[in-house]
């Protein structure tokens, strides 16, 4: 029976025999091979004996996949609590040394590594973003069950368009080269296989709302897709939110939830995660020395993360956040590339030089202008803001977007007529206010920038295994 490797390396224990399976890091003096099997990001040094067949030596190479029984002793080296003295080693499957493109003594940039995606969780790096990005995962699940929610499955593919914005990938059966068409030349989707125009879902939220009207406590975590053509390094065409529903809540207990959950994940990794978490934050001290001095970062990776658990959430007001940029120095200096003023939608430069510079900490706007948020926000008692609030966190900008939902059916039917959103189409959400209608709250998180802020990473592809982004659907 296999052991995994991460038991042999955080056990105390001695004098045992084991079979281990893994990947061969590296190869030194036909001797001592580094063995990991991505249970954890540490290699286990396994020793062969002097006397071992040439043919198998010369097979064993970086990337090979080995089968070792052997015994756990005490090392004998520096580095290592434990090694494995090898009785039997079986080679599964062998690795040419010439084309394989992952030799340790290479160090491939992460943008090389993006265009290998499908041999990249290989490396260190990746092995560590991955365990990471499973912990956060399941701590979302964990937070969420322990407070009694009910995780609801919302569709994928959808007639509805949740935030008005239009970027959507269509679905459809029909022929690209002659398809169906009305009498106006318009294409007739009524042949279509829904009967009607579809597309990839940009949001559960809205069917969300529904769920919470009746359950109480409701949350989706699933995949979404925007159609939006940039090439940024903080966007994807297909991504994962996690969005709960809570009804009865205002905006001040949808904050409360918000800041709750972020720091509860946090402090799961942070208790879970360890050795990859510690690879990372050296990972990226080394890249910190290679800027100059007032472009390095005030923490170190565990200092932030720690930083986010153990303190509270500043909480300002959309406006507040104006007075605050206005008065700045790289407004006064004229260092904002994007203009500010009231009515603006909050540009990442601004959001991170609130977090920062001005706050150092994590920041929860509120009570933005209705004209920049979606149609289903609560409208404020001026008439001119909505109760809304994003969670903006060090070097990501907005992490968490969330809102108190209209329950008024008027104001709300008022704001989506002013929105040009059809009612008809609509009926089955503006049931929801018509039958039993309460007041209520939630906020989708981008898991991915979660993961990007957790693991320190600075480019959203390289936090998700197979990134689509415009162009690229490889693999």
């Amino acid at each position: 029976m296999r052991t995994k490797i991460k038991d042999i390396l955080l056990s105390d224990k001695l004098d045992y025999e084991v079979v281990v399976k893994g990947w061969v890091r590296s190869f030194r003096n036909n001797q001592f091979i580094a063995l990991n099997d991505g249970s954890i990001i540490d290699n286990v040094q396994v020793v062969i004996n002097d006397n071992s067949d040439e043919a198998l030596l010369k097979n064993i190479q970086t990337g090979a996949a080995l089968s070792i029984e052997g015994k756990v002793i005490a090392s004998q080296g520096k580095g290592q609590k434990v090694e494995i003295v090898a009785t039997k080693v079986d080679i599964l499957g062998g690795c040419d040394p010439e084309q394989f493109p992952l030799q340790a003594k290479n160090r491939p940039s992460l943008e090389y590594l993006r265009e290998i995606a499908h041999l990249r969780f290989r490396t260190n790096v990746f092995g560590a973003v991955f365990r990471v990005r499973n912990s956060i995962a399941f701590s979302i699940h964990k937070f969420f069950n322990e407070k009694g929610f009910v995780y609801l499955h919302t569709p994928i593919v959808t007639a509805s368009d949740a935030e008005g914005a239009g970027e959507m990938f269509r679905v459809t059966t029909l022929p690209f080269d002659n398809p169906p068409r009305k009498e106006d030349g318009t294409i007739d989707f009524s042949e279509d296989f829904f009967g009607k125009s579809t597309n990839l879902t940009v949001s559960g939220q809205l069917e969300a709302e529904l769920a919470a009207m009746a359950l109480g406590e409701v949350y989706t975590f699933g995949p979404t897709f925007r159609a939006e053509n940039s090439n940024t390094a903080r966007h994807l065409a297909e991504f994962w939110m996690v969005e709960p529903e809570v009804a009865f809540n205002d905006l001040q207990d949808n904050m409360n939830l918000a800041e709750e959950f972020m720091q509860y994940v946090i402090k799961y990794v942070l208790d879970n995660n360890k050795e990859d978490l510690a690879f990372l934050q050296e990972r990226l001290i080394n890249e910190e020395k290679q800027k100059p001095a007032n472009e390095r970062s005030e923490m170190t990776l565990l200092e932030k993360l720690n930083f986010v658990v153990e303190n509270k959430f500043e909480r300002i007001t959309y406006t507040e956040a104006i007075d605050i940029l206005l008065q700045s120095k790289p407004y006064q200096k004229k260092q904002f590339k994007y203009e500010v003023s009231w009515g603006i939608d909050l540009q990442s430069e601004h959001e991170r030089f609130l977090v920062e510079k001005h706050f150092k900490k994590p920041v929860i706007v509120t009570d933005y202008p209705k004209d920049i948020k979606a149609f289903y926000m609560r409208l404020n008692d001026d008439g001119k803001t909505v109760a809304a609030m994003d969670i903006l966190a060090p070097g990501i900008g907005e992490i968490v977007g969330g809102s108190q939902r209209e329950e008024r059916l008027e104001v709300l039917e008022s704001r989506m007529n002013d929105m040009h959103i059809p009612l008809e189409e609509m009926y089955w959400y503006l049931d929801s206010r018509r039958f039993g209608t309460a007041p209520h709250a939630g906020f989708g998180l981008g898991f991915e920038r979660m993961v990007l802020f957790i693991t320190g990473m600075t480019n959203i592809r390289d936090v998700i295994p197979f990134p689509r982004t415009p162009g690229n659907a490889a693999f």
